[in-house]
């Protein structure tokens, strides 16, 4: 017996509805502008009725090789490379970051005295589920980049500084954790996503579109 459309999770829904747009734009039936007035709309929607009536006109539904691109484009970089468990970041009254691909170990300590330190999760390869990041940030300014499939945990004591979690909230139950702790003081640690998971989407979207458009052509 199939649930009713009312009774099933809405984020179950949503992401169903947003996977039939995807397609559908990627495969010329909707214009760029329709796709991402739906999108925004899908979004925001508090009723699983109304996310369907997004997609009524919409025939084409998202199929098996369309799943397996999205798993490979929204799924973490897992590695079994044999890497240090502990990294070391410092800054004093200087700016250290790391960025692009680069292998995650275990636990990693970021010390900051009056400068500035970004570490950026988004490209990075992950070996282990869990990840503990111990901040002692003085006076200094923290950010820290996490991409939209990555939990994050955040235990930081501050004292007369600032702490902002930005990161998304989604369904990650397959995504690892990352553990914040330590302490702030007189500083700031902002943790944000560089693209908003829209953007993702929109990229994911015009990605599928182009490699449509040129098997087409072959």
């Amino acid at each position: 017996m199939t649930v009713k459309i009312e009774d099933r999770p809405i984020e179950q829904v949503r992401e169903q509805v947003i996977d039939q747009l995807i397609y559908n734009y990627s495969h010329g039936v909707i214009s760029a502008e329709a796709f991402e007035r739906r999108l925004d709309q899908a979004m925001a929607a508090t009723d699983n009725l109304v996310l369907m009536e997004l997609v009524g006109d919409l025939d084409l539904k998202a199929d098996a090789s369309y799943q397996n691109e999205k798993r490979a484009q929204f799924s973490p970089h897992y590695s079994n490379q044999s890497q240090d468990e502990t990294l070391h970041l410092k800054s004093i009254l200087g700016s250290n970051e790391r960025s692009g691909q680069w292998v995650v170990p275990k636990e990693i300590h970021i010390t900051n005295l009056l400068g500035s330190i970004e570490l950026d999760f988004t490209d990075a390869i992950f070996q282990h589920q869990h990840i503990t990041l111990h901040v002692n940030c003085l006076l200094g300014s923290d950010e820290i980049y996490v991409p939209e499939h990555v939990n994050v945990v955040s235990k930081i004591f501050s004292v007369v500084g600032s702490v902002e979690n930005k990161s998304v909230s989604l369904n990650k139950l397959h995504g690892p954790t990352i553990t914040i702790e330590g302490k702030v003081i007189l500083g700031s640690v902002e943790i944000k996503v560089k693209r908003t998971i829209k953007e993702k989407f929109v990229s994911f979207a015009n990605s599928l579109k182009t490699s449509w458009k040129d098997m087409n052509k072959s």
